[in-house]
């Protein structure tokens, strides 16, 4: 759930993220290793000199020599054993492959690195990264082959209490931060993990306002901070269900996906000129709920049966247990009815790619 800031089966083998420049994409089990396409490092040819220039640097390099030994010479006689270090120092190996450094990491300068490197981000006027405030023609849902890596996420055992499901979400953050940051970097955007805060009370406070917990208010997201009250769970109705928690929070965090790509502020900004309740408002609500769902589904898809904790009976859960959620479920209108509600998160979890989660580019009637 979000609010506006003040003012296939069973899913495919592993999809790999657009190449970082700079690094090699990740080996897929049973394929060759992707070959490098950055330019190789190419060093000008020296200088061609005349005949009259060699002959000038060999009577130099003479004198030089005469004076060289006279210095010698002249050093002797004084005894002195020990030569001064006269600022000359070794210059640095040239990088090898290793050594360039990783995507973020700054370049070493052509004033202490003798062979610097090509950078591995495009020289830019901005300061860094940026939001990219699209929607359906955004950056990252173009390539019909982009997903998420498999990846093995290991989480604590389930138990229903405040401490355990603490432990249990923020390792599962931890997991999201590592599916997502690389995928998100892989196109430039500024990824930062989000914060997250683990509220006891009724309510709580946030940038977004006073957040009531409640059967609809499980988890909560708002600018970059991600909130989950245990006592908005309902594990007295959920139980011993891993999978459900896993792909609530799995939502919430894929708002957080729109918020770092640019995504959520496009589609506020269409929310407010439409009229947040007025039926094109309310469509661009459930759009960006449902691409949260598709989101959820990815995550799942992509780490279940990977060797970790993720297992199948966590996915078949979350899988069915989607068909309970959405607005039939609230009556309200801005999340989409719970066939829709299903049906994007079971998108996202069978194909594990982010193309089939363009919400902002379907029909109305696929997301009702």
């Amino acid at each position: 759930m979000t609010q506006p800031p003040h003012g296939q089966w069973p899913p495919r083998g592993a999809v790999q993220p657009p190449p970082v420049h700079g690094q090699p994409p990740p080996q897929v089990h049973g394929q060759p290793p992707p070959q490098w396409h950055g330019a190789p490092h190419q060093f000008p040819p020296p200088p061609r000199r005349s005949v009259g220039a060699i002959v000038g640097i060999c009577l130099g390099a003479v004198a030089v020599l005469v004076l060289g030994l006279v210095a010698i010479v002249s050093l002797n006689r004084d005894g002195n054993d020990h030569v001064a270090n006269a600022g000359y120092s070794t210059l640095p190996n040239p990088p090898s492959s290793t050594d360039v450094p990783a995507t973020g990491s700054s370049t070493p300068s052509s004033s202490t690195n003798p062979f610097p490197t090509s950078p591995t981000r495009a020289p830019s006027s901005s300061s860094g990264p940026q939001k990219i405030l699209k929607l359906g023609d955004h950056p990252i849902l173009q390539d019909p082959n982009a997903g998420l890596q498999n990846r093995v996420c290991t989480l604590p055992q389930w138990q229903s209490s405040q401490q355990a499901a603490e432990a249990f979400f923020t390792a599962a953050g931890k997991c999201l931060d590592n599916a997502w940051g690389p995928f998100l970097e892989a196109y430039k955007l500024p990824f930062i993990p989000p914060a997250l805060h683990f509220p006891t009370g009724a309510s709580f406070e946030t940038e977004c306002g006073t957040i009531q917990v409640g059967i609809a208010t499980a988890a909560y997201y708002c600018e970059n901070n991600l909130y989950v009250p245990f006592r908005g769970l309902q594990t007295d109705q959920y139980g011993n269900n891993p999978g459900v928690y896993l792909a609530l929070f799995a939502h919430e965090y894929g708002h957080h996906v729109q918020e770092v790509a640019g995504l959520m502020d496009a589609a506020w900004q269409k929310i407010y000129d439409s009229g947040q309740n007025s039926p094109a408002g309310l469509e661009m609500s459930r759009r960006k709920e449902l691409q949260a769902q598709c989101f959820s589904g990815m995550f799942l898809g992509a780490h279940v049966d990977q060797g970790g904790t993720v297992s199948r009976d966590m996915y078949n859960k979350a899988w069915n247990d989607q068909e309970t959620r959405g607005d039939n479920t609230s009556r309200s209108q801005d999340h989409g009815t719970n066939a829709h509600y299903a049906s994007w998160w079971r998108a996202g979890a069978s194909n594990n790619r982010i193309a089939d989660c363009n919400t902002f580019s379907a029909p109305s009637s696929a997301v009702s």
